[in-house]
């Protein structure tokens, strides 16, 4: 039986048709899609959403650390938010996740200095623990100038 997908706009989400598939194509769809976002994705992700601007964050630094008995905090990875606000890049498609105790470090001040805006938190550092390494891990981080909160995404 066809079902009704809707296709829609990257920038805003928006339907701009609606066409008709099978479920198998619909399924087949999907299946890449989700495997063509696996094969770009780090196993460790994020997404910073501005709050006080109902908007993605854009341009906020983040640097990935994993915590080692022998030498502390240990980089793994660093880059910054593109115009969704996410970071999808921050470890080689060849790393090999472990289980441990990670750090996602947020440069807030500098992102909220490009805006003229004064904050309260300078960096937020995002303490997690990965228990299982077969799992994709997205930490994103809901951001205003006073204020944040994170939370385990999928």
């Amino acid at each position: 039986m066809p079902v009704a997908a809707p296709v829609r706009s990257r920038s805003h989400g928006l339907p701009l048709a609606t066409f008709s598939l099978s479920l198998r194509d619909e399924v087949r769809y999907m299946r890449n899609k989700f495997e063509s976002n696996r094969e770009t994705m780090s196993a460790i992700t994020t997404h910073v959403l501005d709050t006080s601007r109902g908007k993605p964050a854009s341009g906020v630094s983040i640097i990935l650390e994993i915590q080692t008995a022998e030498h502390g905090w240990q980089e793994l990875g660093r880059g910054r938010t593109d115009s969704d606000g996410r970071l999808r890049d921050l470890l080689a498609p060849d790393f090999v996740l472990q289980e441990g105790v990670y750090r996602l470090t947020f440069e807030t001040a500098g992102y909220f200095a490009t805006q003229n805006i004064s904050s309260f938190y300078p960096q937020v550092a995002v303490v997690f623990r990965v228990q299982d390494a077969a799992q994709h891990y997205h930490v994103p981080l809901l951001l205003n100038p006073f204020g944040y909160s994170t939370y385990r995404g999928s």
